[in-house]
């Protein structure tokens, strides 16, 4: 039986050591670079050693290239500098005046979008019982949803600034991802009105009684602040961003960076913000939006990997690592490179557009090492390119010295 034990345990040994070997840096080399000569010649990386700053591997690594949706990158690590990852973004309600000791508001009630990609039905019915438990019994108005603190465009440039299916109608009044949440997940016409007449109806759910129909329109000024809903936090909605590589929250986000910082609430101010921002990395990537679904969009390896190296370097470091899928366990590498020495030890972001390829992120080597790496292959049929940068990030998994 000892025997028997030992032999198994020999057996295992041999069966786990290609996985946890760690390779050197010649071999390293070697493996990155056979995987690349297959990518063709519209393809690049560039990989470091994130402990002592040296080049690991470098190919092509200064040409610009389709990011697709690594782009997502750069709008997160942007929103993390500039709202902090514990920021929030704020939808709030506002009235023509407050609640007399009757809990009655004489005039209209308005819903006004602070930009939050994530308000939906739930926190709508939240903010409305957070008002019927305060008091309020009735409106003499209506609700309104004011969605003016964005521009009127309602998609991204990749579909002329129209909506479309990969992303539905951009609005400062975001409401359950711009679907109707029917059977059939229909785009709202209206989402401002849509949102108005949902809280409207979640009012009426609560008791308060309201007399005008919910509408679109502007809040008119100096009307009284009466309550407020925050967003979850910046590193929470970069997570929600990062890990299904969800197309609307970076559409939504570069815009919100737009109006918070930038003057207005438009796909190009966000984009500008967002290399002033990033200009502190000394790079320069061509931005025209917030989700890489651009071939506008240029950046190059190296670009990308300062990025990574800069806001590990941050204090933001630990929460905008966590806002990458985790490879072989979460999100678009949930089902890539399970059982090898990537799994769980690399967190990444995928890019993917037709006739490109992109993976990027961090691995904790075998022997402890922290890297930092881009993978940018165009002009490929990305399922193909897919396997190479799979063995390309195990590779790194297993690099030793």
């Amino acid at each position: 039986m000892v025997r028997l034990s030992a032999l198994f345990a020999v057996l295992l040994a041999l069966v786990v050591a290609p996985a946890t070997h760690a390779a050197s840096l010649a071999a390293t080399q070697k493996s990155l670079a056979r995987e690349m000569a297959r990518a063709g010649s519209y393809s690049g990386a560039y990989v470091v050693d994130m402990d002592t700053g040296e080049q690991i591997y470098a190919n092509k690594a200064d040409v610009a290239r389709m990011p697709a949706s690594v782009e997502k990158l750069y709008t997160s690590a942007t929103a993390m500098l500039l709202y902090g990852p514990q920021g929030t973004l704020t939808t709030s309600v506002l009235s023509t005046t407050l609640p007399d000791a009757a809990g009655v508001i004489t005039g209209d009630v308005v819903l006004r979008g602070g930009g939050d990609p994530t308000f939906n039905a739930t926190t709508a019915a939240a903010l409305a019982r957070q008002l019927a438990d305060g008091g309020l019994k009735r409106i003499t108005g209506r609700v309104i949803g004011d969605e003016s603190a964005f521009d009127a465009f309602r998609g991204p440039p990749s579909s002329n600034f129209q909506t479309s299916s990969d992303v539905g109608p951009l609005s400062a009044l975001a409401f359950n991802h711009g679907r109707t949440g029917k059977a059939r997940p229909y785009f709202q016409a209206s989402p401002a009105k849509f949102a108005a007449e949902a809280f409207q109806a979640a009012l009426k759910k609560r008791g308060v009684k309201i007399a005008g129909k919910a509408r679109s329109g502007l809040a008119p000024t100096g009307m009284t602040p009466l309550s407020e809903w925050t967003s979850p936090t910046i590193a929470s909605i970069s997570r929600q961003m990062n890990v299904p590589s969800d197309n609307y929250i970076a559409e939504i986000l570069i815009k919100s960076i737009g109006s918070q910082f930038g003057g207005e609430g438009s796909t190009t101010a966000g984009g500008r913000v967002m290399r002033e921002t990033l200009a502190q990395f000394e790079i320069s990537p061509a931005i025209t939006d917030g989700s890489g679904l651009s071939r506008e969009n240029r950046t190059s390896p190296r670009e990308v990997v300062r990025m990574l190296t800069g806001m590990a370097e941050t204090e933001h470091a630990e929460a905008f690592d966590a806002s990458l899928a985790v490879v072989g366990r979460t999100g678009t590498v949930g089902s890539r490179m399970r059982g090898t020495a990537a799994q769980d030890k690399c967190h990444a972001k995928t890019g993917t557009l037709r006739d490109v390829s992109a993976l990027a992120g961090y691995c904790t080597t075998t022997s402890g090492k922290r890297v930092a790496f881009a993978f940018m292959m165009n002009r490929v049929w990305p399922a193909s390119a897919r396997t190479l940068q799979d063995r390309m990030t195990s590779t790194l998994a297993r690099y030793g010295s």
